[in-house]
């Protein structure tokens, strides 16, 4: 199209199937059938116009072929247009072209995919002295359910002036998916009878807490086999629930329907309702949306929102201490190696204490800290807890522990005294997974992402037990100048006291000096043989 540019489209016989093509002044749509899955979807090629005018006749090819084509659908190419100011390296005022190309992606029911690797795809001007994001893949949300892994990443450029645009289907390659419990199952009928007949069917011998795990493992094991063969497939399931309605509404139009046909008709549309009902909550547990109420027939944005978290934790490459790594295995054996040393702790470190003046609590106070765990103290605290968490390693979330109280409470309760007369319980409660969340679209960098720790339900409920027996004093050990994470306190203050610093400064004419320190994983590193030698410094103190 036209003598500086044009669409060309290329395909694998092996992979697509075409079925049709449409062929605009700015754009080329073809549709395909995936070789492999029979998937049908459309993608469309763009190369966009300079001109307002133009810019028109493109946006109307885009309504024309989603008024031809319902199919998934994904779009790319040189638009030559931004969406919004920061697009564009001299950040100007919001252009009607702006709002326009945004209008339109919102009337197509369009989604943006993140850039990864840049955040310019285009450079020119003198001296290529002007930046912006003129290429870009866009999707609608039909063609991201069935690519919840997509991403875009701009790629190197030797020769054009626009970069080159790669579209992903996903991010490192990955081992067998671990067993995760499903809150859904929740719901089934009679799952809670299962559940109490195989925990009591399972007898180990040995220390309360080894006996819980293996009861979990025996547990794990029965609830994977109980779901091939008897839950099945939720998406099946519903569709064949849905089926059964619709063969009773074809039955009804052509005749009336007896009593007991009337009967089945029910039945059949409260299992469909029943399915649709746990696919909510299948939805709402992988995207982390905890404060849209369950049962509001939120499905589809819960099913979005997990996509999304999907496509931006995408791991692809990696850079570390200025090293980028590109290879499947040496991004993983780089994370794993730099976060070894991250929380490793120094032995040849040994601070100085002694001459500290550390606050305490009473006697009183501290004795209260080291009662016996009652029971109604561990079942406040679980059920002050959120259940659609991610898991830990063992895969159990803490909505099974809410729902199976009654069933496993002797065992957790056995659990937790082992711990109050022993100090100690088996180390597999405690296993973790990292997990790395992107700080920011586009993260590189290892210092873009921030670790965060995913704890099995049983240790999250123990440190929980813990922390509301601590917060009651800690604001009592605590320096006042700390002002994040007390209760009572909040981290504003600390700006609102800067701030009364330096005014007073400038109403008496003073100089001053300010020093702000940002500590990087601040809270991600703890040495904890210091922790503990504060902790006797005080205990001494308040004994001596």
């Amino acid at each position: 199209m036209g003598t500086a540019g044009g669409v060309l489209i290329c395909w694998d016989k092996r992979s697509l199937e075409l079925l049709g093509v449409e062929e605009g002044q700015f754009s080329i749509s073809c549709r395909f059938r995936n070789v492999g899955d029979g998937v049908i979807w459309v993608f469309t090629g763009v190369y966009g116009p300079c001109s307002r005018k133009d810019r028109e006749c493109l946006w109307e090819e885009f309504g024309a072929i989603r008024g031809l084509w319902e199919d998934p659908w994904c779009l790319g190419g040189d638009f030559n247009s931004t969406l919004y100011q920061a697009e564009r390296s001299r950040n100007g005022r919001i252009t009607s072209a702006m709002r326009r190309f945004a209008q339109v992606i919102d009337e197509l029911g369009l989604i943006d995919i993140p850039l990864q690797g840049g955040s310019f795809t285009w450079s020119g001007g003198l001296n290529n002295q002007s930046w912006a994001r003129l290429d870009r893949f866009l999707v609608s949300p039909n063609w991201i359910d069935q690519y919840s892994r997509a991403n875009q990443r701009r790629l190197p450029r030797p020769i054009s002036d626009h970069f080159p645009i790669l579209l992903e289907g996903g991010g490192l390659r990955r081992g067998p998916y671990p067993f995760k419990f499903e809150n859904m199952w929740l719901k089934a009928e009679g799952f809670k009878e299962l559940i109490e007949g195989w925990w009591q069917g399972i007898v180990v011998r040995g220390r309360p807490s080894y006996r819980l795990a293996a009861k979990m493992r025996g547990l794990k094991h029965n609830l994977k086999i109980w779901n091939k063969e008897v839950f099945g497939r939720l998406e099946k399931n519903k569709a064949e629930a849905l089926q059964q309605v619709e063969r009773w509404d074809v039955v009804e139009e052509e005749r009336a329907l007896s009593e007991e046909e009337l009967g089945h008709k029910k039945i059949a549309k409260e299992n469909y309702s029943k399915w649709v009902s746990m696919e909510e909550v299948h939805w709402r547990q992988l995207s982390r949306e905890i404060w849209l109420r369950e049962g509001d027939r939120n499905t589809g944005f819960f099913h979005r929102m997990a996509n999304a978290h999907r496509r931006v934790n995408n791991l692809i490459k990696i850079k570390i201490n200025g090293v980028r790594l590109t290879e499947d295995q040496e991004v993983r054996d780089g994370i794993v190696n730099a976060y070894q040393h991250l929380l490793s702790e120094n032995a040849d470190w040994k601070a100085d204490i002694g001459g500290l003046v550390l606050k305490q609590i009473s006697l009183s106070e501290a004795d209260a800290l080291e009662l016996p765990f009652t029971e109604a103290e561990i079942y406040a605290a679980l059920m002050g807890m959120n259940g659609d968490k991610a898991p830990g390693p063992d895969g159990f979330t803490v909505a099974f522990w809410q729902n199976c109280w009654e069933i496993v409470k002797e065992d957790v309760l056995d659990m937790f005294k082992e711990f109050y007369d022993q100090n100690s319980f088996i180390k597999s409660l405690n296993h973790t997974f990292l997990v790395l969340i992107p700080k920011k679209g586009g993260a590189e960098d290892l210092g873009d992402y921030r670790p965060i720790s995913l704890l099995g339900g049983l240790y999250k409920l123990l440190a929980k037990v813990l922390a509301n027996r601590l917060k009651k004093i800690i604001d009592k050990v605590i320096s006042p100048d700390q002002n994040a994470f007390i209760k009572g306190r909040q981290i504003l203050d600390g700006s609102l006291i800067a701030n009364e610093v330096i005014d007073s400064w400038q109403k008496r004419g003073e100089k001053g000096l300010i020093c702000k320190l940002d500590i990087e994983k601040a809270f991600d590193n703890i040495n904890w043989q210091f922790l503990l030698k504060v902790l006797h410094k005080m205990a001494s103190d308040q004994n001596g």
